[in-house]
């Protein structure tokens, strides 16, 4: 998942020239995978994860190639972005269900927060050693080779993640009667079974665009340079800031609320971000994007913690997998619009792009502030034994 955005612009770029055509064609699979991922989360609540995942995985590997196939071919840019949306609807959540394992086992207790933590700290890692892998092999081996590999690892890390069947949660389907009542539920007391969603997607899909925004502005920034090899290298120490942001925050215990915890992160993510547009070359950009990386991990463990209290058992991977959605969503619109900016003026309308992104995704998050305090809506509230300590 760290190399598969990435490396799909790179390959587009690399056959058609224009990061405008890339960021569409990205936009497109990121749009795929807002669509597809919420509905196999599902099926994954109901039926067990390992159903779902291994027929999937398998659909992606097949649309990847044809992605592959067809760019290098020089098709239509409709049929490449029908195999990229493909691939897109059917890339595996592995974050969510591994989230959703981590949930199953330690609701409750103290030791979830050091998890999500966990995580997020591994996510990281692996947005730090994927970039530049990316960029090596799409830059220096051949264009399709980055989308190639991440194709190879998602297969491989799926199987052997649906193998590890002691922690997978057990399955829990929705009859359809219950499901009626809750919706009755829903309409009565006037909120969803998870309330923060209606803060927290705009907000990660706000952070998506911002997302997307650099990681486009960053391989033109360098490029303009003369240094595009070096463009996976500045991100992965965008996450590696995050990776070491995950690794502090983790470790500690917090009094604030979650709340508190996510809007206060969110801003310091946002001022970091407004900082890149001036920045007059790549070695002062390394610095100022490890420095603004330090508070994504935090931000993000906040947002699933909300989730993860206030979603019931039955909905708990779906819940997490609408943000990971709402980021993709995101990812879809700032990959066009950056683009296009990029191709019209330069990269540092990139980065201002990314800034205004994340002003108003702190606008959002300030606003629905009482939203991720609430109890779930189509459960009681949580008694103090059941709230976490943190």
């Amino acid at each position: 998942m760290s190399m598969f955005s990435l490396g799909t612009v790179l390959l587009i770029a690399a056959v058609t020239g224009r990061y405008g055509v890339a960021g569409v064609v990205a936009a497109v699979g990121s749009v795929g995978y807002a669509l597809g991922a919420p509905q196999f989360a599902r099926l994954a609540d109901a039926y067990g994860q390992h159903r779902v995942l291994r027929p999937q995985v398998a659909v992606f590997a097949l649309a990847t190639i044809a992605l592959m196939v067809l760019a290098e071919a020089g098709a239509p840019l409709v049929a490449v972005a029908v195999a990229g949306a493909i691939a897109g609807i059917t890339m595996p959540s592995i974050g969510s269900m591994v989230r959703a394992r981590w949930s199953a086992l330690l609701a409750g207790t103290a030791r979830l927060h050091t998890a999500f933590s966990l995580e997020s700290v591994a996510d990281e890692i692996i947005f730090v050693v994927g970039p530049a892998l990316v960029t090596l092999l799409a830059t220096d081996v051949y264009p399709a080779a980055g989308v190639g590999a991440a194709m190879l690892l998602c297969v491989v890390g799926t199987v052997l993640f649906t193998a590890q069947r002691r922690t997978e949660p057990p399955p829990q389907p929705r009859p359809a009667a219950p499901a009626k009542r809750a919706g009755a539920r829903w309409r009565r007391r006037g909120g969803p079974a998870v309330p923060g969603l209606i803060t927290l997607v705009p907000v990660y899909g706000l952070l998506g665009g911002m997302f997307a925004a650099i990681e486009l502005s960053t391989v033109a920034f360098a490029t303009e340079l003369g240094h595009r090899a070096e463009a996976g290298f500045v991100l992965g120490v965008y996450a590696l800031g995050s990776a070491v942001g995950g690794l502090w925050y983790g470790s500690r215990h917090w009094r604030a609320t979650l709340a508190r915890r996510f809007v206060l992160t969110l801003g310091c993510m946002t001022a970091g971000v407004a900082t890149f547009w001036f920045q007059p070359g790549l070695w002062t950009l390394y610095l100022v994007i490890f420095v603004a990386g330090l508070a994504i991990a935090p931000t993000l463990i906040n947002g699933f913690s909300v989730v993860e209290e206030q979603a019931p058992p039955a909905r708990r991977t779906e819940g997490m997998t609408w943000l990971s959605s709402a980021i993709a969503v995101g990812v879809a619109i700032g990959s066009p619009l950056s683009g296009h900016l990029i191709d019209a003026h330069n990269a540092r309308w990139g980065y201002v792009l990314a800034a205004a992104f994340g002003a108003v995704a702190l606008l959002v998050g300030l606003a629905g502030h009482r939203q991720l305090r609430l109890p779930p809506a189509t459960s009681p509230p949580a008694t103090p034994a059941q709230e976490s300590p943190h």
